[in-house]
């Protein structure tokens, strides 16, 4: 079998998968509610820089990193955002898994 054909059965199963349609069920009740859509993308949005800050200076803002927890804490207690953090954290880890695997096939070259 042709590698790029493979990859492309992958990508469709990848698709039909759980993890993918929870996620994709979650992303598409969260467009539904356009005031907790926001608040996630503050969140993310704290969470990108409170990582980004860490990665240049080599060490934690605390202030941001409180920051990304406070907002967090708050979005789990509501049901549909603590649906969309799980779905997205699985399908995370699908594609993580599946990357690994990959990697690992190659590791000796790399």
């Amino acid at each position: 079998m042709n590698v790029y054909d493979t990859a492309n059965t992958l990508a469709t199963e990848i698709k039909q998968s759980e993890e993918y349609v929870n996620y994709k069920t979650a992303k598409e009740a969260l467009a539904l509610n356009p005031d907790l859509k926001i608040k996630i993308r503050e969140f993310e949005e704290s969470r990108y820089d409170a990582q980004l800050t860490q990665i240049q200076t080599g060490k934690e803002d605390e202030e941001k990193t409180n920051k990304m927890k406070t907002l967090y804490a708050e979005l789990i207690q509501i049901d549909e955002a603590k649906k969309y953090f799980d779905a997205e954290m699985k399908f995370n880890i699908l594609l993580t898994d599946v990357n690994k695997i990959i990697g690992e096939a190659v590791r000796e070259l790399i």
